[in-house]
């Protein structure tokens, strides 16, 4: 049985989330692997004004916002528990989703590449003088690195692509990178999805600028144009073309005849009858 203060700690982690969940309408599932505590001082510090963050068991986590949604009869909130899976948060926001973002990311710090590590992203030694003495050039040669000496010390004479993102870092590559003094990996929250006011969603989705979506719009009302256009069928987004196009054909019939109106010779600069 679990003791009086673990109960009380649960009771309390429980009221928490669930003041949370009702104060907040949007929040990010963030991963959390490799961010020191440090890190999340500074990230909660920054965002202290907006947004509250909020870690725990998985377990926890998900038994809390079920039983929260069953109580309250708001079930939008159990989208999250198919994504608490490994070493995972809430950050609950009442700011801009992408200032947010941005404020979280400011804050990945640099990392070594430790052997057996999965690496999170490639890796790729430039071309250049390493600055290291002759003597050192077995590491390189294990790792199939092309190499030449200058001045006394062992040049890269071709970028080299090391890691691969997904591969295990081997103890050449480590002792290799640590010795060039290149931290090539880097650490933060990491935001795995967005919740906003009942919608679930991949945070690339934040990337869309208004920009973007005015030209997808843009574009897709000339794809509906053009096909009523062929069809002869008159919608709203044709009827515009239609009226240009038979202007059009009376401005032609003015120059080849002589008819003429107002409108066109205004448009041709001069008057038929001149």
């Amino acid at each position: 049985m679990p003791s009086a203060t673990k109960l009380v700690k649960k009771e309390a982690y429980d009221a928490k989330l669930c003041e949370l969940m009702d104060t907040y309408d949007r929040a990010f599932l963030v991963h959390a692997d490799n961010v020191g505590s440090k890190q999340f001082m500074d990230i909660r510090a920054a965002i202290r004004d907006h947004s509250k963050i909020l870690m725990g068991k998985n377990t926890m986590m998900r038994r809390c916002i079920r039983l929260y949604c069953e109580r309250t009869g708001n079930d939008q909130w159990l989208q999250l528990l198919d994504h608490m899976v490994g070493n995972v948060g809430l950050i609950f926001t009442k700011g801009d989703l992408n200032e947010v973002r941005k404020v979280i990311d400011e804050f990945k710090v640099g990392a070594p590449a430790r052997v057996g590590l999965v690496a999170p992203n490639d890796v790729t030694i430039p071309a250049g003088n390493t600055g290291m003495d002759p003597s050192q050039t077995s590491f390189f040669q294990v790792l199939n690195i092309p190499t030449k000496i200058t001045k006394g010390s062992v040049e890269i004479t071709a970028d080299v692509h090391l890691i691969k993102t997904g591969d295990k870092v081997g103890a050449s590559e480590a002792t290799l990178l640590s010795k060039l003094g290149i931290k090539p990996f880097s650490y933060g929250l990491v935001i795995l999805q967005v919740y906003d006011s009942g919608s679930l969603y991949d945070p690339k989705v934040l990337d869309i600028t208004d920009e973007d979506l005015g030209n997808l719009i843009t574009a897709g009302l000339r794809n509906v144009a053009a096909a009523c256009l062929e069809l002869n069928y008159p919608t709203i987004a044709s009827v515009p073309h239609s009226l240009i196009n038979g202007y059009k054909n009376v401005l032609a019939i003015a120059v080849e005849t002589d008819y003429s109106f107002p409108q066109a010779e205004k448009d041709m600069g001069f008057s038929l009858f001149d």
